[in-house]
């Protein structure tokens, strides 16, 4: 799951390392079956799920990576016919990469979880056609997100407080960009405080929402400001997060703090956080579950990239 500012991002571990684990993992659940790919590639054809043995191989031997909505669904039938736990090979994919040409753009890194072509329609509808070239007067200084994690797995829903310092007299707004990626739905917005839904907008085949977030009222320049608003998903059953919640920054932040929060009933054997900055290699850290059932992350002067936490038996 992701979130963007002004078209910033948060979702899933970026890093090579990840495919590597995801193929190694494939690899050894596809050897303890005892199953040959013609015969998985069957059982997944049964269950509607097509992928073809060309593919299967590839995934295993790490050269490509399931990617696209159809083929996550077809990593989890995989986890049933191969009699794995629920996430144990989801849980090992990065984030999807970007399609098409990559370039750089005046507010920073072409999107990762989807590309501009999908996003501009959105951004077009809600009235901020320019909102990934222009530069931003208003400046996150500081961001919060929280995570729940349902009994199920799922995402429950993300919690997030956000401070700015406007750049320029008469800053009144804040663009939300969340994916809900393969999900069916994208989840409700709540706002908290500080702040009130404008306009919004759903692509339901990719899973993305687009909201203006009002201030109460403009901002001074030098003015500072604290909005909290809660994305919350229906269920149960709640939407599956690819044992992942990361967050796509498209310009630097002073302090970002990630939190994932389990269900008692849901608590994973291990979790870790990962980055992959621009321009450097990706970096993960094995991270200690606390007494609330938690974990939490803490990334300072970074960006652009990602920042996020997985988890996984």
């Amino acid at each position: 799951m992701t979130q963007r500012e002004h078209a910033d991002h948060a979702g899933p571990d970026a890093g090579g390392g990840a495919r590597t684990a995801f193929a190694s993992a494939l690899r050894a659940a596809i050897g303890a079956s005892g199953l040959s790919l013609d015969r998985i590639q069957a059982r997944l054809r049964a269950r509607g799920a097509t992928v073809s043995v060309t593919a299967l191989s590839y995934w295993q031997s790490g050269k490509r990576q399931p990617e696209r909505a159809g083929s996550l669904s077809a990593v989890r039938v995989l986890e049933e016919i191969l009699d794995v736990p629920d996430g144990a090979l989801l849980g090992l994919l990065p984030p999807p990469r970007p399609r098409g040409a990559s370039r750089r753009d005046r507010a920073g890194e072409e999107p990762v979880t989807f590309t501009r072509e999908i996003l501009q329609p959105l951004l077009d509808r809600v009235g901020a056609p320019d909102a990934l070239d222009q530069q931003h007067q208003l400046r996150l200084v500081g961001l919060h997100d929280r995570c729940d994690i349902a009994a199920d797995g799922g995402q429950l829903a993300v919690t997030s407080r956000a401070v700015f310092q406007s750049g320029a007299d008469g800053q009144d707004r804040w663009l939300l960009v969340y994916a809900q990626g393969d999900a069916t739905a994208v989840p409700d917005l709540h706002p908290v405080r500080n702040c009130r839904v404008g306009r919004a907008e759903v692509d339901d085949d990719h899973g993305i929402l687009v909201a203006e977030l009002l201030f109460d009222r403009a901002l001074e320049r030098g003015e500072t400001h604290l909005i909290e608003y809660t994305l919350r998903n229906a269920g149960p059953p709640y939407p599956h997060c690819r044992a992942t919640h990361y967050r796509e920054f498209r310009r630097p932040v002073r302090e970002y703090l990630l939190e994932v929060r389990f269900d008692p009933t849901a608590v994973p054997a291990r979790c870790w956080q990962y980055a992959n900055a621009t321009d450097e290699a990706p970096a993960r850290r094995r991270l200690r579950l606390d007494s609330g059932n938690g974990v939490h992350a803490i990334a300072l002067d970074f960006g652009p990239g990602i920042f996020g936490i997985g988890w996984g038996p």
